[in-house]
């Protein structure tokens, strides 16, 4: 089984980018589960049909301890297992911690057990590596790929840079390595040049890029994945090749993050700066 995770800046499209991809994946066949680590609880959403996902912290707060596996987690599109972890009470706490909790009780309770037959788990996780509990995927190995969502804006790279500073600190201990960045579109000029520029200077690939399609957002509304609500439309081949360039993909490294001033050279270079 191969665990990933995608990461990226705050609103960079990680959780569409991950279930379109997933879809990909399960219309392959391939039996992936999905553990959304975002309080807001929307990284199944489309997987689900628009259904709302009891989250684990939820269930343990309604039902204690005593719960079982079927308790916090739904099928979805082909198959596809899916879990949202949840987080505290606006204001309570720390939202990192419910990341820490549901992955712990998925162990506990056998999510990753061979009769499981996966192939694939994958983490959405929120933002940036801030704090602890965002880091745990990176942190305690429950990762071994990470995946960025980057596109051509300099926040975009700027957190893109800044998780690579994650993974290099956590890479030794923990074994994880970057796959590689994904372009999701903003339409920013020179970006496909930009961005394997940018994944050439940290020592790693592009893996796709994905184009802006208004496709994406008629899907989103209908509550669904674009494989799923348009499967002949161009924008579902998009996500099928990016599933398919992950499923073959050989290139884990330990990224070399920039200095801030390398990064801001770039941006000149293709003429983001005036």
């Amino acid at each position: 089984m191969r665990k990933i995770a995608i990461y990226g800046k705050g609103g960079i499209g990680k959780s569409t980018t991950t279930q379109n991809t997933v879809a990909g994946l399960a219309e392959m066949g391939r039996k992936v589960m999905v553990v959304g680590c975002d309080p807001k609880a929307d990284s199944t959403r489309l997987l689900l049909g628009g259904l709302a996902q009891r989250t684990v912290l939820d269930t343990l707060r309604e039902e204690g301890e005593d719960i079982e596996l079927n308790d916090i987690r739904k099928q979805g599109f082909k198959g596809t297992v899916c879990v949202e972890s949840g987080g505290p009470e606006p204001g309570v706490g720390c939202a990192g911690r419910g990341i820490i909790t549901s992955i712990n009780m998925l162990e506990q309770l056998g999510a990753y057990s061979e009769s499981e037959k996966l192939d694939y788990a994958f983490y959405d996780v929120l933002g940036d590596v801030v704090c602890g509990g965002f880091a745990m995927p990176i942190r305690e190995g429950k990762a071994k790929e990470i995946y960025i969502v980057v596109s051509g804006e300099m926040m975009a790279m700027y957190a893109a840079n800044n998780i690579c500073k994650g993974i290099v600190k956590f890479a030794e201990a923990g074994g994880v390595r970057l796959g590689g960045l994904i372009c999701n579109s903003r339409k920013v000029d020179n970006e496909q040049e930009m961005i394997i520029a940018l994944a050439d200077k940290i020592g790693t690939q592009m893996i796709h890029f994905v184009p802006r399609d208004n496709m994406v957002q008629k899907a989103e509304i209908n509550r669904k994945t674009v494989i799923e609500f348009e499967p002949s439309h161009s924008q579902a081949d998009e996500y099928r090749t990016l599933a398919k360039k992950i499923e073959e993909n050989e290139m884990h490294v330990i990224p070399k993050p920039m200095a801030i001033e390398e990064l801001e050279s770039l941006l000149i270079a293709y003429g983001l700066a005036a």
